[in-house]
């Protein structure tokens, strides 16, 4: 039997689930069924990424330790593992890159690395992304910005351990332009013009600037870079280099990277590299989707722009969510996602087309035959020729089309023959041949004959996609009883249900939606969920006492700029600006906020102050203004918010 291994990329935990999340393990499980509907011995891993900087950052802003936040995120109610429970996900394997047997393996992998070679220890100095967890130079910036999430990027510098990336140019090079290892080609030409021509540069793969981490077992200092830690999951989940799997050398290796866009050039450059260097077999294939776009943009938490999957699924279930994901984008583009979409295609495809015709199918033979067709069956050549050809060449137009990885085109072969069928119940009119039983009853049995038929094979090659559904179709058209009429090899051929079927009417599977009112409802509990998704606040309470106007007037606010900031010695509270007000000198204020912001990150910022205040000493050092900032209590905790004006506004502008 053949293996097929096949992956997701593994995610990193975010703290708000969104239906971007769900498109590409979505996609991967259709993938993976469809193999094993095939016969193929199918291992499908995903799992979740759970180191880096940003990860030890965001656990120090919840409280928590960053075991403890990443925990709370995975395995906790309404994580990562239940939803891919909810989008009825069928991995075999699932890894967190926190598994101690995973740790193991890195290290090792590292080691590997720096004994041959192809690892040196030196200085880093460039720009770091720390939501991308990516090294840049100056040259691949974008306005300045992460060419890939458009985000500020900051300075970094810091001892660290170097993988000899470029040695492995020509190579992956040649590995991109001359196979097929990378799809779609368009990714291609986009990862060799932009990375590889350009000249590729070694790649800082150490960290000395945070803790959370794998450590260089050699050099505990050190952790791994994120993104060898996550590239060689792929390998490590198959036992690698430890001993909890041994799966690595039994047929196994290599498989199938299913990735999204933003990632490709890591499974691309990166991961190759690495495989190059350790001497192991590289992917079969890496394959590039796009993103799902809503209002022409990524969804992005930071955006604010996500759409909860557990809401739709709620609403309109699992597989319709999962049909609309695979049917309605080409996998290999970007995809605009909408509400009206999401119900426009359950009612044009789901509702109308193949629920009609299940419906339809179903209670004509429960209404004319009592439910169990009769033997006698008359055929009649070309009233009958058109759709039974087609339905007998659907599985292979069906596989050419999975095997390119369209998704979409195959699901739209699909549909081709379900609405044809629905053409040749309105050709051959049942409800006027059932007029004459005698004369026309073996003439309508067998136009109910080729209905059922032709609903077996399309929910057989529609499993990999809505495998609730297609449970339920098969058992209400008398299939499901006889596993032989449910198998790959049987959807390739015609006449397989028995002559005498008998057909058990079940519910609509796919209920016609109301579109204008499953809009406002889905608008109102998104209204309720951000509502909801609110802190806990309490304001200052405002005051009564009022402040004479000219006297406001006298207070001089002004446009700052941050050019330096550091901690305050002896003080947990202070930080230290160094500001370009406008006046060509440098204005140094000290601001309690320390709990609250990292110096680095407000380097750069435009802030407001009021710069007409007597100076005041604080811890020795003197402070001449005031940064403007906003005070709240969340949760039982005060917290300060700087007040960040556009960076187009210049130093020493009048607020007024």
């Amino acid at each position: 039997m053949e293996k097929y291994f096949i992956t997701t990329p593994i995610y990193y935990p975010s703290d708000k689930l969104h239906i971007g999340h769900t498109y590409c393990t979505v996609a991967t499980d259709a993938l993976a069924r469809y193999k094993r509907l095939q016969g193929c011995d199918v291992l499908f891993l995903t799992g979740t990424d759970e180191h880096g900087q940003k990860i030890e950052d965001k656990a120090r802003e919840a409280g928590k330790t960053p075991q403890e936040f990443v925990d709370s995120i995975v395995s906790a109610p309404g994580g990562v593992l239940d939803l891919w429970k909810l989008m009825n996900i069928s991995n075999d394997r699932f890894i967190r890159t926190t598994d101690s047997y995973h740790v193991k393996s890195i290290q090792l992998i590292f080691r590997k690395m720096y004994d041959n070679g192809d690892i040196y220890k030196g200085k880093y100095v460039g720009k770091y992304c720390k939501p991308c967890e990516s090294f840049w130079t100056e040259t691949q910036l974008k306005d300045g910005k992460c060419p890939d999430c458009g985000r500020e990027v900051q300075d970094a510098e810091e001892e660290a351990y170097f993988f000899r990336l470029s040695k492995y140019a020509d190579k992956i090079q040649d590995l991109l332009e001359n196979t097929d290892f990378l799809e779609p080609r368009s990714r291609v030409h986009e990862m060799v013009n932009n990375f590889i021509k350009p000249g590729l540069e070694d790649l800082c793969v150490s960290r000395t600037s945070f803790t959370w981490g794998i450590p260089v077992d050699f050099d505990p200092k050190h952790v791994v870079y994120v993104w060898i830690d996550a590239l060689a999951n792929y390998i490590t989940a198959l036992g690698y280099g430890n001993d909890k799997y041994n799966d690595y050398d039994k047929g196994w290796w290599p498989g199938v990277n299913i990735v999204g866009k933003e990632i490709v050039r890591f499974h691309s450059i990166i991961w190759p590299a690495i495989l190059m260097s350790l001497g192991e077999p590289l992917p079969k294939k890496v394959f590039g989707h796009g993103w799902l776009m809503l209002d022409g943009g990524k969804m992005s938490k930071s955006k604010g722009n996500v759409v909860d999957p557990y809401l739709l699924a709620e609403k309109f279930g699992v597989d319709a969510l999962r049909f609309f994901l695979l049917r309605t984008f080409p996998f290999g583009s970007d995809g605009n996602f909408s509400n009206e979409l999401l119900i426009q295609t359950i009612n044009v495809d789901l509702a109308n087309d193949l629920g009609n015709l299940l419906s339809r199918t179903v209670s004509m033979v429960g209404k004319y035959f009592d439910g169990q067709l009769p033997a006698e069956q008359r055929f009649q050549g070309e009233m009958d020729d058109e759709l039974v050809a087609m339905v007998k060449g659907l599985r292979d137009r069906y596989e050419a089309q999975m095997e390119k990885f369209a998704i979409h085109n195959a699901l739209a072969e699909i549909f081709k023959v379900i609405g044809r069928a629905n053409k040749y119940i309105d050709e051959n009119t049942p409800w006027v041949l059932a007029k004459d039983m005698e004369a026309n009853g073996p003439r309508l049995a067998c136009v109910m004959y080729n209905l059922l038929e032709t609903l077996r094979v399309c929910a057989i090659l529609l499993t990999p996609f809505i495998p609730t559904s297609s449970a339920e179709i098969l058992r209400q058209i008398g299939a499901s009883a006889d596993g032989a009429s449910c198998t790959w090899e049987s959807a390739g051929q015609w006449a397989v249900l028995p002559k005498t079927v008998s057909v058990v009417r079940g519910e609509n599977l796919f209920p016609r939606i109301d579109m204008d009112k499953a809009l406002a409802e889905l608008e109102e509990a998104a209204a309720q969920a951000r509502k909801a998704a609110l802190p806990a606040l309490e304001v200052e309470p405002q005051t009564e006492e009022k402040v004479d106007f000219d006297t406001f007037c006298k207070s001089d606010f002004r446009a700052v700029k941050v050019k330096a900031c550091e901690n305050v010695k002896k003080s947990a509270k202070l930080l230290k600006f160094t500001l370009d007000d406008g006046t060509g000198a440098d204005r140094q204020i000290l601001s309690g906020i320390a709990t609250y912001y990292k110096p680095e990150e407000l380097v750069g910022k435009t802030l407001m102050a009021i710069v007409n205040l007597p100076p005041r000493k604080m811890m020795g050092l003197e402070s001449n203004g005031m940064l403007i900032s906003a005070v709240h209590t969340e949760q039982g905790e005060e917290r300060l918010n700087l007040l960040m004006l556009d960076d187009k506004i210049p130093a020493g502008a009048k607020m007024c």
